[in-house]
């Protein structure tokens, strides 16, 4: 990553001054509930995400260690192409951005992420390239590349288990960079 700047959309305590490797893994854990756990290189968890599948309206929140909410990843409900999210702060309302993929029926489903803001422009803040079916993706921040998603299929992906490995480049905002591999995995199993 090229600039030493703090990239926190959910909050500087999800941001540290070195490059962080992250443990993600999903387990299905009915044809309604999906899990998934984040934990560091030392095991620790750092974060649980929780929602259903094959639900009305897709919800997921985002908790930390202790179970307080930390985010809230909630579909937006349109007739188009077009899926998009929208990340809270907590279990609020208060909207932190929105998430929509590029393209209506594209072979990679990138996603641009827009800061919520009253000056709205065109441009997006955030790009997130890559497929989760090509085993990588990468998050943007213009030019310079903020996170690495690796996915390993094995045995265990077919049966509803599955895990990633992430690198978050240093202060950047990793709870941010989970919510967007939680929305891009849901988008790719829609």
């Amino acid at each position: 990553m090229a600039s030493d700047e703090m990239i926190k959309v959910v909050g500087d305590r999800f941001c540290v001054p070195y490059t962080m490797e992250l443990l993600v893994k999903k387990k299905i854990q009915s044809f309604s509930n999906s899990h998934y756990d984040v934990f560091d290189t030392t095991g620790n968890i750092l974060l649980q995400v929780d929602g259903g599948i094959w639900n009305l309206q897709k919800k997921r929140v985002m908790k930390d260690p202790a179970g307080l909410p930390v985010v809230t990843l909630r579909e937006k409900q349109a007739i188009s192409w077009k899926q998009e999210w929208q990340m809270h702060e907590g279990e609020s309302r208060h909207c932190l951005c929105s998430v929509k993929r590029s393209g209506g029926f594209n072979i990679k489903s990138n996603l641009d992420v827009h800061l919520a803001s009253p000056y709205k422009d065109a441009a997006c803040d955030f790009r997130v390239t890559g497929s989760l079916a090509s085993l990588s993706i990468k998050v943007r921040r213009g030019n310079s590349i903020i996170a690495e998603v690796t996915h390993s299929y094995t045995w265990g992906s077919y049966k509803g288990k599955e895990c990633f490995k992430i690198k978050v480049y240093p202060e950047v905002d990793y709870a941010f960079i989970v919510a967007l591999l939680v929305i891009m995995h849901e988008n790719d199993n829609a």
